[in-house]
């Protein structure tokens, strides 16, 4: 099991390239085209770039083709609110890397065997992508790298903790946390797990990532194995 603590909170951290805007993405696509130009000082880091499955993939992707970076994939899983899943309690990711918000915990008085209920059912998931997706394209190393890791947008920022921790266990030398969207709630716990945070935007009035996209469709598991395929096959090509 890797398990990697947070990184420790530095003056260097820093939320870079924001605006508080109401600007709206059509898609992924589009997000992912208008993210990748705020990193693309990045480009002379050789940067590998990490979505998050599934929704953080088409967003990567095109982070990956506009700064010719290979792609790759983290696997988290939220685990969410028994009786409101849509709200997160923590994550789990690969290697049994996990966050819990043991304050929700608490207030939501959450017990031990509803908790332990949830991860086991979310990482049965989280082992049935991996292997899925590891089918298709091998784990890149990642030591000595500048991680780049993406995801649709920052919430809670559960799962990106976790995807944050995971990237720092396999041994990635600088950590980038890179959003099209996210809450400032979110964003002013985050300094601790990334070196660098970037997003173009930040909601004056954040309720739900989805409210900054006209196309917000779920993203499946075929979809993030085509984008990882293209992907390798433009590598090679």
């Amino acid at each position: 099991m890797l398990v990697s603590p947070p990184r420790p909170t530095r003056a260097d951290s820093d939320v870079s390239h924001v605006a508080t805007t109401a600007r709206r993405f059509h898609d992924r696509r589009d997000a992912g085209h208008q993210l990748a130009q705020r990193l693309d000082s990045l480009r002379g880091q050789n940067p590998i770039i990490l979505g998050l499955t599934r929704g953080g993939v088409p967003v990567a992707a095109e982070v990956a083709h506009t700064l010719g970076a290979p792609l790759d994939v983290i696997v988290v899983r939220k685990l969410g609110v028994p009786t409101h899943r849509e709200l997160a309690f923590g994550a789990v990711g690969e290697d049994g890397v996990e966050f819990i918000n043991t304050a929700l915990v608490q207030r939501l008085d959450i017990s031990d065997e509803a908790i332990a209920k949830v991860r086991t059912f979310e990482t049965d998931e989280l082992h049935r992508r991996l292997s899925l997706y590891r089918d298709v394209l091998p784990a890149l190393d990642l030591k000595g790298r500048t991680a780049i890791v993406v995801d649709d947008g920052l919430a809670t920022g559960a799962t990106a903790r976790v995807a944050c921790r995971v990237a720092n266990a396999h041994g990635a030398a600088r950590v980038v946390l890179a959003v099209p969207v996210a809450s400032r709630e979110a964003l002013g716990e985050m300094d601790a797990y990334a070196d660098e945070i970037v997003s173009v935007v930040i909601p004056l009035d954040f309720s739900a990532v989805g409210e900054s996209y006209d196309d917000f469709d779920q993203c499946d598991d075929a979809q993030v194995i085509d984008l990882l395929r293209e992907s390798a096959d433009a590598r090679w090509s």
